[in-house]
C-alpha cells in the first residue's frame, strides 16, 4: 500500500468535508509553506493548497505562519539594517502612475530610512513600480545584503522579491495559471525583510484590512498602517475619506482621515505611463492637483505613524510644507 505524501496532511486539513475541515495553526502553515518553498510539494498539491486556502478564507495566524516560512527561505539569512519604515509594493498591475514613489522619496530626503520591496508586475500596459525608481536615483538592490549596504548612500532602497526570496516570487507567477490571486498575494505584503518598527500597507480590497492587521499582530509588529490604497499600493486616495486600521505601539486603533478634495477624477491620462511624468511632477511641470494630494496625503500617513502624537491636521500640514519646499531641480 502506498503511503500518503508528507504534504498531503495539509491539503487534507483544509480539504475535508464541511464539518471536518479546519484552519491551520501557525506552525502548520509555516511547515506547509516551508515545504512548498523548499520544493518538497508537487505542483498539483501547491495548486490545491492555495485554492483551498482561498476558498476557506485565510486567517491571520495562517498568513503569519507563511510569512515566517518565507523569512526562513531568505537568501541572506540574518542580514538586517536599521531602518524606520517598511514599504511593500506588491500590486501586480494598476492603471495609475506610482505617485507614491515621490512620497517615499520626499520622506527619505527628510532622513526617514525606507526599504521598499515587491514584484515587477506584468508588461501589459499597467504601471509597475520599478521603472519609476531610476528616475529618482533610487538604488535597486540585488540582494538583502546589498540593500543593507545601499543605506550607506541613500535613505530609500528597493529590492525585488526575486532577489531575496525567489521561491516565493515563483508562486506569484502562478496567478495567470490559476486565474485568481492567492494567499501569496496577501502575505507578501507582510514580509518586512528588515523587521522595520513601522510598516505601511496599501490593500486593494478593504475587507482585507482586518486580516492584515491580525497577521502583523501575530508577527509581533508594533506599528502598522493598513488602508485601501490606490491600485492596492501604499498611496492615499485623496478624493475619499480613508479608514486606516492601525497598530500604534501594539494597540489596534482606527483612524478616520477625511477626503482632501471634492474632485472625483485624477484628470490624468491612464494610457500615459511614462516614468518621465513622475519626474515632471517632482519638477512642478505638471498641474495635477489630485495626484499632488495623493503624494501629500501618503506622506502625511507616514508622518502620523512615525510620530503618533501628531494630529491628522498637523500631519497633513507638515506633509504639504515638505512637498512645497522640495528641491524641484534636484533630479
Amino acid at each position: 500500500m502506498t503511503s500518503d505524501h508528507p504534504f498531503a496532511e495539509y491539503v487534507r486539513i483544509l480539504g475535508k468535508g464541511p464539518k471536518m475541515w479546519r484552519h491551520l495553526t501557525f506552525e502548520e502553515a509555516r511547515a506547509a509553506m516551508g515545504m512548498i518553498l523548499d520544493g518538497q510539494a508537487d505542483p498539483l498539491q501547491i495548486g490545491a493548497f492555495l485554492l483551498l486556502l482561498r476558498r476557506t478564507g485565510e486567517t491571520g495566524e495562517e498568513l503569519a505562519g507563511m510569512v515566517a516560512a518565507a523569512r526562513d527561505c531568505f537568501l541572506d539569512p540574518g542580514v538586517t539594517a536599521e531602518i524606520e519604515l517598511d514599504w511593500p509594493s506588491y500590486a501586480d498591475r494598476h492603471r495609475q502612475q506610482p505617485w507614491f514613489i515621490l512620497a517615499a522619496r520626499l520622506l527619505a530626503d527628510q532622513g526617514v530610512r525606507i526599504l521598499m520591496h515587491g514584484i515587477a508586475g506584468y508588461e501589459d500596459g499597467y504601471a509597475p513600480t520599478r521603472p519609476g525608481l531610476s528616475v529618482f536615483n533610487i538604488p535597486q538592490a540585488t540582494s538583502l545584503a546589498s540593500a543593507a549596504a545601499a543605506f550607506g548612500s541613500d535613505n530609500l532602497v528597493y529590492v525585488g522579491l526575486e532577489n531575496f526570496c525567489p521561491a516565493l516570487q515563483s508562486l506569484f507567477e502562478l496567478r495567470p495559471l490559476l486565474g485568481v490571486r492567492t494567499a501569496v498575494n496577501t502575505f507578501g505584503r507582510d514580509l518586512n525583510p528588515f523587521r522595520a518598527p513601522h510598516q505601511m500597507q496599501g490593500v486593494f480590497h478593504p475587507p482585507y484590512k482586518p486580516l492584515h492587521l491580525d497577521t502583523v499582530r501575530h508577527l509581533a509588529q508594533q506599528n502598522s498602517m493598513i488602508f485601501k490604497g490606490g491600485g492596492g499600493e501604499v498611496q492615499r486616495n485623496p478624493m475619499k475619506p480613508v479608514l486606516v486600521d492601525a497598530l500604534v505601539a501594539g494597540e489596534a486603533v482606527v483612524q478616520e482621515w477625511p477626503a482632501m478634495t471634492g474632485q472625483s477624477v485624477y484628470k490624468w491620462r491612464e494610457e500615459n505611463l511614462d516614468p518621465a511624468e513622475l519626474l515632471r511632477m517632482w519638477q512642478g511641470e505638471l498641474d495635477l492637483p489630485v495626484p499632488e494630494l495623493a503624494i501629500i496625503g501618503t506622506v502625511a500617513f507616514a508622518l502620523k505613524q512615525l510620530e503618533p502624537a501628531l494630529t491628522i491636521d498637523a500631519a497633513e500640514k507638515q506633509a504639504r510644507h515638505l512637498w512645497q519646499a522640495r528641491d524641484k531641480q534636484r533630479f
